[in-house]
């Protein structure tokens, strides 16, 4: 029995056509597969791109927090320099309200006697607890002389203090101008001469000088000047001159009234001729 060639033919094209469509279903999966790796591809791109601008963001954010935690940082020092500015200032007024409340006390001390030697002693005891002086002297200007003579000392003997005069040296420019003199070298072991003092201050009623305060060493723990000794240095000399030239005014005074008391005495004793 032989084939009809009809049939023949439409059988070989029909596998022609399953061959096609094999072929062609075998290059859409392979066309499928380089489609689903590219998108995967893709996929792994933008997760890449994504995590990277994630991590730019949180750098960022991380540098603009560190800015943030500088500034203050910075802003902290700062408050805490102001703060330890104040309270050494608190500190310090603190210190002059209370070396300025001694003295109004002491000069209270020094106006409350007219006794000439309770005054001198009240103000050796302001140098020495006030101002923090060591060896001192102060010194009276006797005018028929011109002669700078010590009163009353600390630290040193009265007898050993020499006599200045007006115009000569440290302590008679002071008392002959009428200026404070401070050494510009400050050392609190004592001045470099034995009696150049480093502080001269006059004791001035108005414009009229009569003597002056000469300091020689400070206490060891004095290591300069502040601004409330100064304002001490010129209240002292103030105070302490008038208080010593009324007690010294009053205590002639009392000399004199009690020799003309002894003298009159003398006169009602003499028997009458």
């Amino acid at each position: 029995m032989e084939k009809d060639p009809g049939i023949v033919n439409k059988a070989d094209e029909f596998l022609m056509m399953f061959r096609k469509g094999e072929e062609f279903t075998k290059e859409l999966l392979r066309e499928n597969e380089k489609l689903r790796y590219r998108v995967a591809q893709l996929e792994e791109t933008i997760q890449r791109s994504s995590d990277d601008t994630k991590i730019k963001y949180y750098e960022e954010r991380i540098g603009a927090l560190e800015a943030e935690l500088n500034s203050l940082t910075e802003r902290y020092r700062q408050v805490e320099s102001e703060n330890k500015d104040f309270a050494s200032k608190y500190v310090e007024v603190e210190e002059q309200n209370n070396a300025l409340a001694n003295l109004y006390v002491a000069s209270y001390q020094l106006h409350s006697t007219l006794d000439f030697n309770e005054v001198l002693r009240i103000v050796l005891e302001i140098i020495i607890n006030l101002i923090g002086s060591e060896i001192f002297v102060v010194l009276l200007i006797d005018e028929k002389t011109e002669e700078i003579i010590a009163v009353a000392a600390e630290g040193t003997n009265l007898d050993s203090v020499p006599k200045f005069r007006v115009g000569d040296g440290i302590v008679g420019t002071v008392a002959q101008k009428g200026e404070s003199y401070f050494s510009p070298d400050f050392d609190n072991t004592g001045s470099k001469a034995e009696w150049d003092p480093l502080v001269c201050i006059p004791l001035k009623i108005k414009e009229h000088v009569i003597g002056v305060i000469a300091i020689f060493s400070f206490l060891q723990q004095k290591g300069g000047f502040t601004n409330i000794d100064y304002e001490l240095f010129h209240l002292l000399a103030g105070h302490a001159a008038t208080a010593i030239f009324s007690a010294k005014l009053y205590t002639q005074s009392e000399r004199k009234r009690t020799t003309i008391q002894s003298f009159l005495e003398l006169l009602k004793e003499k028997p009458n001729r």
